[in-house]
């Protein structure tokens, strides 16, 4: 809040930088959820991890808010943000490093007309980065759903498979061109101050859901 503030009191844009949400592969799966492709929605399915094994890495920085949820764990709620909209509801829990921060974090979240996202987050884990929107008809998955750097999805339903491919695509490209538009005036931010309050006020809840072991109000 005090960062919009201070951006808007000097006539300045401020975005969060969260690339992959201008990505084609991101705008198709949007769509095809809105479109009504898998049916009604109800579940939303999200993992983003990787092994850290070098202590000194700032990602486990406590002073800095470190941490698996904030550094990649983000991406799963706001993808599922993208789809259901601001949840009402959410469950965390967490495993702590030695440094303070989380080094594993699993979420729950309930949106309004009985949406469930579900995710986990980690930094001594595997790699994993997916995403699934799930319907009462269908369902539509994507294998690289951050990165984007093979970008396609798969649409299942009761009578098949499909696969969506996209052309590839720089995220950070088309982020950058998306701010420079809308400092000229030609565009507006893709992600704004209410979607960054959203994002912020679910972690928030998130941490203190896993703090204080119980399911709190986002």
């Amino acid at each position: 809040e005090q960062a919009f503030d201070a951006a808007e009191r000097v006539d300045r844009l401020l975005m969060e930088a969260f690339m992959y949400r201008h990505n084609p592969q991101t705008k198709r799966l949007k769509e095809l959820v809105d479109e009504g492709a898998i049916g009604r929605l109800r579940l939303v399915r999200a993992a983003f991890s990787f092994p850290l094994a070098d202590p000194a890495n700032v990602r486990l920085a406590a002073e800095l808010d470190g941490g698996s949820l904030m550094d990649v764990g983000c991406y799963c709620v706001s993808g599922s943000r993208l789809l259901a909209g601001e949840p009402e509801l959410v469950y965390g829990e967490q495993v702590v490093g030695e440094s303070g921060v989380d080094i594993a974090f699993a979420g729950t979240m309930r949106f309004p007309g009985d949406v469930v996202a579900q995710f986990d987050s980690g930094l001594a884990v595997p790699v994993r980065d997916e995403l699934e929107a799930i319907g009462e008809e269908g369902s539509v998955f994507l294998d690289d759903p951050w990165h984007c750097r093979t970008p396609a999805l798969l649409l299942r339903r009761a009578g098949g498979e499909e696969q969506i491919a996209l052309a590839t695509a720089d995220s950070y490209r088309l982020e950058l061109e998306n701010m420079s538009d809308a400092i000229r005036g030609e565009a507006e931010p893709l992600l704004g101050r209410d979607d960054a309050m959203g994002q912020a006020r679910a972690i928030e809840a998130l941490y203190r859901s896993a703090d204080e072991g119980r399911a709190v109000a986002a």
